[in-house]
């Protein structure tokens, strides 16, 4: 059952990093990835009020302290590193860079959690990241400059080992929780760290004026509803159902659709060393998955 929550996680982000990438033309990151947090909220607390589920249950307060945490490092800054990479380096190369995200799992889950790691998960990983040494000797988007490729770059890496540590220091409590539950508390906890910030911000303005109905909300909502609300619950659902490493590796494939997605609808070149570091990339995860 995990299995299958981690693989629909995996469909369901692709396309909706693809609404992303339109989204993040005109909105800037932090502003975007607070957008999709207040909506996703919102659309959480209705999910439970109609199953009639409480948001404060009779959970001990460390495990609502755990959860907050982990929504604060793997959603408020996480995603806003993620947006960053992706309005830079776009969509085919953040996918490649994506990758990282099951070597970050599987190196947090021996860490934190004591699940085994031999010799393959580490050849897996150094495989993945030769991957993204390879993508970032790629030729710059449009209008940006090589520095600015590599720059793009890191913030995709500091977004997938941040999102790593976020999921897997939830583990423990995703085991014993409803995952419905236990996805609101890290969302809404989430949206209450970055609430002063918004409102604090000098951009306050331009951040609460994505609030109003305006065009681009035919990017923004469908990509928040795809990518913040069923992404994130089938997410959680695959952390839950399965072995925090495999449901990563699993939800890896994205990285696939990703890039067809990317090629059709962004008319962004899928060129021969973006399929040889994505293939590069999907060898090391194969490697961590046998090890």
């Amino acid at each position: 059952m995990g299995e299958a929550f981690a693989l629909v996680t995996a469909v369901a982000w692709a396309a909706a990093v693809i609404l992303f990438k339109k989204s993040g033309e005109e909105v800037p990151p932090f502003a975007l990835n607070f957008f999709r947090v207040t909506l996703s909220s919102i659309l959480f607390i209705i999910t439970l009020a109609l199953l009639r589920e409480p948001l404060w249950s009779g959970a001990p307060p460390r495990d609502y302290l755990i959860l907050v945490l982990s929504g604060t490092i793997a959603i408020a800054i996480s995603d806003t590193l993620f947006h960053r990479c992706l309005n830079t380096v776009g969509a085919g190369i953040t996918a490649i860079v994506d990758c990282l995200y099951s070597p970050s799992v599987v190196l947090f889950a021996y860490i934190l959690l004591g699940e085994r790691l031999g010799p393959w998960q580490f050849g897996g990983m150094a495989v993945i990241l030769s991957s993204i040494l390879l993508a970032s000797r790629h030729e710059p988007p449009a209008g940006k400059t090589r520095r600015q490729l590599i720059i793009g770059i890191m913030w995709g890496i500091l977004s997938m080992v941040t999102v790593g540590l976020g999921i897997v220091i939830a583990k423990p409590v995703l085991d014993r929780s409803p995952v419905l539950w236990a996805t609101a508390v890290r969302q809404f906890g989430c949206f209450l760290v970055m609430l002063p910030v918004a409102l604090g911000s000098p951009s306050r303005r331009r951040i609460w004026a994505n609030f109003i109905p305006k065009r681009n909300w035919r990017f923004l909502v469908p990509a928040t509803v795809v990518g913040s609300f069923l992404a994130l619950i089938f997410w959680i659902a695959g952390m839950k159902y399965t072995q925090a490493a495999t449901a990563g590796i699993l939800n890896q494939t994205s990285s696939i659709h990703i890039l067809i997605l990317a090629s059709v609808f962004l008319h962004e070149p899928l060129t021969r060393r973006k399929i040889a570091a994505a293939c590069l990339a999907l060898a090391g995860i194969a490697m961590v998955t046998v090890g």
